[in-house]
């Protein structure tokens, strides 16, 4: 089962509605304890960076999302979810993230247009298991204003928006897209199938 991390700031259910398509059990939850029985977490997102860490602290998530990354679950973060993933982000002011993939989150500097907002293709990595079944080439959607900044070996996928953009990271068990697998049509769909099968 996996366990869709509810801290406020999350779409929480078009990400369950999409395991619930491809036959993931899921549960959309803010409790510790389902945290700790389930088999993998997903960390979604929207908004900005500061007001996703305060909401994950206040609620003793971040500290439990720390601990079960360190046990070797399955953790997959979603947009946002993947920024707070790593050591600090510069969205409004400088905050600490999860720390859990060395690196920054910090605005994407590209003359193109802010937002980057749209289909992009992804251009592959590092090996990840995320990616069985899914070409290079393929098209993601994405929404987002900031990007990881990190070392190229963290990165599974990435694509260009008149400047490389991190869209697929990955430290061990720790998973992160900044794109919506949720909204990326049957690409986005095998990443989650791909990430259940992690799971089990």
């Amino acid at each position: 089962m996996i366990a869709i991390i509810d801290y406020g700031a999350g779409n929480l259910f078009s990400v369950k509605n999409a395991l619930d398509y491809i036959g993931e059990e899921s549960v959309a939850t803010d409790s510790i304890e389902e945290l700790r029985r389930a088999d993998g977490l997903i960390l979604p997102g929207v908004g900005a960076f500061p007001d996703a860490m305060r909401m994950l602290k206040k609620s003793g998530l971040a500290d439990e999302i720390r601990t079960e990354a360190a046990a070797g679950k399955p953790l997959l973060g979603i947009c946002l979810g993947m920024q707070v993933l790593f050591e600090k982000g510069a969205e409004f002011e400088e905050t600490e993230g999860l720390g859990l993939i060395p690196g920054t989150v910090d605005r994407i500097q590209t003359s193109l247009k802010i937002p980057h907002m749209g289909y992009n293709e992804l251009n592959f990595g590092v090996s990840c298991p995320l990616l069985s079944g899914v070409e290079e080439g393929d098209c993601v959607y994405f929404v987002h204003s900031y990007m990881a900044n990190t070392a190229d070996e963290y990165i599974a996928a990435s694509c260009d928006y008149g400047v490389k953009v991190t869209a697929l990271v990955q430290n061990k068990n720790v998973f992160g897209a900044q794109f919506h697998p949720e909204k990326s049509g049957a690409v986005g769909l095998t990443i989650l199938k791909n990430f259940g099968g992690l799971t089990r």
